[in-house]
C-alpha cells in the first residue's frame, strides 16, 4: 500500500512541478509534453494524460474520505483504529467496505430483528465460544419468545439472529475483500435467452447460450451481452461457482462443529446468497463494464488518431464531388486554401446526352481552374462517377481518388457549415467537406462530431462522457503535434489549439479579418483576451508562414528565440541563415546553452525544428486506386484478390473498403501468417492491402477477406502462455470448449469446428514494456 501512495506521489510532484514551471498557469497535457520536458522527464502526451486522469480519480477518493470522515465524526462513531484504517485505504471499494457498517441503514429484515431484542441472541450464537448443543441453542432461543415484540416462537427467534448475523458477515470488509477477489478471477459471465425474445433478438443469437470467464471475456463481447440485456433479449449473471464462495465465508465465520455453529453456517449460506453475492456481481458487471468501456474507447480512439493524421494532399486546387444517381453529381472547385470557387451539378448517370454535358462541363471547370486532383466521395454512385471521371480526356490529367465521405452530411447540416456557407444548400457543402478532406484530412474531420465518422466499437454503449473526453484529447494531440497555419486556419481547429478554445478561436478569426494576415507571432497578444498565459500555451503551436521571423514557421516556442539567436550570434551569422545551413547547424554544440530554464531535451528540439522547420508529422499522400472490374457486391469471387482499404479496426479484426459499397471483414485470424494479438499490430486506418476474397453472402450482405499468403490456414489470433496457444476457455461445468461466437470467427475457421466455438479467444491490449510510464503503473494497476 505504501508503494502506490508513494507512485502517486511521484507522480502528483511531475505534473505539479511542470505546472509551476508554466507561469504558475494551468497548462495544456500538449504544452507540457513539448515545451516542459525537462519537468516531466520528457514523457509524451499519452503518459501525461494517463497522470491526468489518475490524478482525477485520486481527487474523487480524497473527496469521498474527507465525506466519510467528517459523517462518522459528527455522529461519535470515529474511533482511532477506524480512522486509521479510512485514511490508509488506497480504493473506493475498501473505503466503502470499512465505511458499510456505520453507513444510514434503510429498514432491514437485521434492523426488524434488532427491534424485536434478537442482537443478543445473535452476539451468543455468533461468537461461537460456547460450545451449545441442539437444546442449548433452542432454550436461548424461547428466552427471546415474546409475542408482544412479535416473536412468536423459538423458530422465529432464530431466523431473526440469523439474519442479524448474515449482515455482520455482509458487513466485514475482510470477507468482502476475499469475496471480491474471487470474484474478478473467478466469476463468469452466463447469458440465456429470455422468453420469447428468439425472434426478434436474432441478431444476438450467438449470447442466447454462452459462457466464458469474465476477466478473459474481450470487451466487444461484453458489451454486446450488456446492450443484449439492455433490450431485453437476454439476461445475464456474473458469479463463481457458488460453493467455492461460501466455502470461503464458512472457513472464515464457522468454528467447529456445533449446533451454534449450525446457525452461523446458515447465516453465512443466506448472507452471500441475498446480499453479498448480488452486491459483488453489482461490483464485477460495473468493473467488466468499465474495462471494457476503456478498451472500446481505446481502440476508437486509436482509430481516430490514425485517421485524423491521415497523409493530406496538400494545398492544391481540387474538385470535390458528392455522387448520386438520381440528383445528379455535385460538383464544387476550391482553391488550394480550401475557399469555393465554383459549384455545378451534372447528371453522368442519365442517359448518353446527359452524360455528355457533363464531360463537357466537367472539363471545362477543369481546364479553367487548374484543377490537380478530383475528390469522389465513396458513398452511392461513387465508383461509377469514379469510373466516368477516369474516362474523360484532360489536356492536363487531375489525379482521381475515392475519399471516404462518413460525417460529410453531418458537417453539411451543421452550424459552423451554415455559418461559412449561409447561400449555399447541404449538397453543396457537403461536396466541399469531401474537397477538403483531401487537401488536408486533419483540418477538416475537426468540423465533424467523431462519433459521426464511423470508426469506433459499440461506441453509444460506452460511458459517453468517457468518450467525449478521449477523443478531445485525441484531436487536440493531433492538431496540435501538426500544429496550425494561424493566417488560414478555421475558428474550429484553431478551437483544439493549445491554450484557446472556442472563444479565443473565434477571436483569432474576427481580429485576421479585421487587421488581416498576422506578420508576427507577437501580434496575437492583440487579439481581444488573448493574454500572456494564452500566449504562453498557443505559440509554438501556431505557424505564420512567410512572416516576419523564420522562426515563426516552426515549432520552436517564441521563450526560445533568444537562445537561437545566441546560436547564430556565436557562429555569426543570421537566424534566417542558420535555418538554410546544415554546415552551421552542424557546428551548434547544446550542452554549451543548457541554464536552468533551458534543458537538453529543450535544445535537441530546437535543432531538429533549425533542421526542418514546421516539418508536417503526417505521411506523404499516395494515390490509391480500386480494381477497375470490381463495383457491386456481386461482381466479387471466392480466390479473387483485389486491392482495399482498411476503414475500421476492432479487437477481432479489420474492416476494408474494395469498392463494392461494402466493408469486408479481414478476421484477426486471418490477419497475418503469423499469431496476432492485436489488429493494430498489423494494419493501421486507411492503409492499402491487397487482400483475398474467402467468402461472399449476398444474402447477408457480407464479405469475408484474407490478408495471408495462404487464405484459412495457418496460426490464428488467440492466446498465449508460456510461449504456446492456449485452447481458450471451457464452459464451467460442462467441460465443453467456448471461444467466439461464430460471428467473430472467419469462415474457414467456422468450417475447421463444424460451425462450434473454437478454442482460443483474442487476447488483451499490448503494452510496450519499454515505456517507463508503463512500468510504473503497471505496480499500481490493481488500484484503478
Amino acid at each position: 500500500m505504501l508503494g502506490v501512495f508513494l507512485l502517486d506521489t511521484q507522480l502528483r510532484h511531475l505534473l505539479f512541478s511542470a505546472r509551476l514551471k508554466a507561469s504558475s498557469y494551468k497548462p495544456t497535457v500538449p504544452f507540457i509534453a513539448r515545451y516542459r520536458k525537462e519537468a516531466t522527464g520528457s514523457l509524451d502526451e499519452v503518459a501525461i494524460t494517463t497522470i491526468r486522469d489518475r490524478l482525477a480519480q485520486l481527487e474523487q477518493l480524497e473527496q469521498r474520505r474527507a465525506a466519510i470522515l467528517k459523517s462518522l465524526d459528527e455522529r461519535g462513531l470515529l474511533t482511532e483504529e477506524l480512522g486509521t484504517r479510512l485514511r490508509t485505504a488506497g480504493t473506493m471499494s475498501v473505503l466503502e467496505d470499512l465505511y458499510l457498517p456505520f453507513r444510514p441503514k434503510r429498514r432491514t429484515r437485521a434492523t426488524i430483528a434488532r427491534e424485536k431484542g434478537l442482537e443478543p441472541l445473535a452476539g451468543r450464537l455468533f461468537s461461537q465460544t460456547e460450545l451449545l448443543t441442539e437444546s442449548a441453542v433452542r432454550e436461548a432461543a424461547a428466552a427471546c419468545v415474546d409475542p408482544e415484540k412479535g416473536v412468536a416462537s423459538e423458530a422465529e427467534a432464530l431466523a431473526g439472529a440469523r439474519d442479524i448475523m448474515a449482515e455482520w458477515v455482509n458487513e466485514d470488509p475482510e470477507a468482502r475483500a476475499s469475496l471480491r477477489a474471487l470474484f474478478e478471477q473467478k466469476a463468469t459471465v452466463r447469458s440465456r435467452l429470455s422468453p420469447g425474445k428468439e425472434a426478434e433478438g436474432q441478431k444476438y443469437r450467438d449470447y442466447f447460450e454462452w459462457e466464458e470467464p469474465v476477466r478473459t471475456a474481450p470487451s466487444h463481447r461484453l458489451l454486446a451481452m450488456y446492450r443484449a440485456e439492455k433490450e431485453e433479449v437476454i439476461y445475464l449473471r456474473l458469479r463463481p461457482p457458488e460453493a467455492e464462495a461460501v466455502a470461503l465465508l464458512e472457513a472464515r465465520f464457522v468454528k467447529g462443529a456445533h449446533a451454534s455453529s449450525e446457525q452461523v453456517r446458515q447465516a453465512v449460506q443466506d448472507s452471500y446468497s441475498r446480499l453479498l453475492s448480488l452486491s459483488m456481481e453489482t461490483e464485477i458487471r460495473l468493473a467488466s463494464r468499465t474495462r471494457a468501456d476503456e478498451e472500446a474507447i481505446r481502440v476508437f480512439a486509436e482509430n481516430l488518431r490514425q485517421l485524423l493524421l491521415a497523409p493530406p494532399l496538400g494545398r492544391k486546387v481540387v474538385l470535390g464531388v458528392d455522387p448520386g444517381f438520381r440528383t445528379g453529381c455535385k460538383l464544387v472547385c476550391l482553391d488550394p486554401q480550401g475557399k469555393l470557387l465554383r459549384h455545378e451539378v451534372i447528371f453522368p448517370h442519365s442517359g448518353a446526352r446527359e452524360q455528355e454535358r457533363a464531360a463537357e462541363k466537367t472539363r471545362e471547370i477543369c481546364e479553367r481552374l487548374g484543377v490537380e486532383a478530383v475528390a469522389v466521395g465513396n458513398g452511392t454512385a461513387g465508383r461509377e462517377t469514379l469510373a466516368f471521371l477516369e474516362g474523360l480526356a484532360f489536356p492536363s490529367r487531375p489525379a482521381m481518388v475515392m475519399v471516404n465521405e462518413s460525417g460529410a452530411s453531418v458537417y453539411s447540416a451543421s452550424e459552423a457549415a451554415r455559418e461559412e456557407f449561409p447561400d449555399h444548400d447541404v449538397t453543396v457543402r457537403g461536396a466541399v467537406s469531401i474537397g477538403r478532406r483531401l487537401q488536408d484530412p486533419l483540418a477538416e474531420l475537426v468540423k465533424i462530431d467523431p462519433k459521426s465518422i464511423g470508426v469506433g466499437q459499440y461506441q453509444h454503449d460506452v460511458n459517453q462522457s468517457a468518450l467525449r473526453q478521449s477523443l478531445d484529447d485525441v484531436v487536440v494531440r493531433c492538431v496540435n503535434a501538426v500544429g496550425v497555419e494561424v493566417n488560414t486556419a478555421s475558428r474550429q481547429i484553431l478551437t483544439y489549439v493549445s491554450g484557446l478554445g472556442p472563444q479565443l478561436a473565434r477571436n483569432i478569426v474576427e481580429h485576421r479579418n479585421a487587421h488581416g494576415p498576422f506578420q508576427d507571432r507577437r501580434e496575437l497578444l492583440q487579439v481581444q483576451r488573448l493574454g500572456p498565459k494564452a500566449f504562453e500555451q498557443c505559440a509554438g503551436f501556431l505557424r505564420i508562414r512567410d512572416g516576419l521571423n523564420p522562426l515563426d514557421a516552426s515549432a520552436v516556442h517564441p521563450e526560445s528565440y533568444p537562445v537561437v539567436e545566441a546560436m547564430a550570434r556565436e557562429l555569426g551569422c543570421e537566424v534566417g541563415e542558420l535555418l538554410r545551413d546544415a554546415g552551421l547547424r552542424a557546428r551548434i554544440r547544446p550542452e554549451v546553452y543548457v541554464s536552468e530554464r533551458v534543458g537538453l531535451p529543450t535544445l535537441r528540439d530546437i535543432l531538429r525544428e533549425l533542421e526542418k522547420p514546421g516539418l508536417d508529422p503526417r505521411e506523404s499522400f499516395e494515390v490509391f486506386h480500386f480494381a477497375e472490374n470490381v463495383h457491386e457486391l456481386k461482381d466479387l469471387v471466392a480466390g479473387m484478390r483485389l486491392p482495399g482499404r482498411v476503414t475500421n479496426i476492432t479487437r477481432f479484426g479489420a474492416f476494408v473498403d474494395v469498392g463494392v459499397h461494402q466493408d469486408g471483414l479481414v478476421h484477426i485470424s486471418e490477419l497475418a501468417d503469423r499469431f496476432v494479438k492485436d489488429p493494430g499490430e498489423v494494419v493501421k486506418l486507411g492503409q492499402a492491402v491487397t487482400v483475398t476474397v474467402l467468402e461472399v453472402d449476398l444474402q447477408r450482405s457480407r464479405i469475408a477477406l484474407s490478408l495471408k499468403s495462404v487464405p484459412g490456414s495457418g496460426s490464428r489470433g488467440g492466446r498465449r502462455e508460456g510461449g504456446a496457444e492456449t485452447t481458450g476457455p471451457r464452459t464451467a461445468g460442462s467441460g465443453r470448449e467456448t471461444g467466439r461466437p461464430a460471428a467473430e470467427r472467419g469462415p474457414r475457421e467456422q468450417q475447421r469446428h463444424g460451425g462450434k466455438p473454437p478454442a482460443g479467444r483474442p487476447a488483451a491490449e499490448k503494452l510496450d514494456p519499454a515505456n517507463p510510464f508503463v512500468q510504473a503503473f503497471k505496480k499500481a494497476r490493481w488500484i484503478s
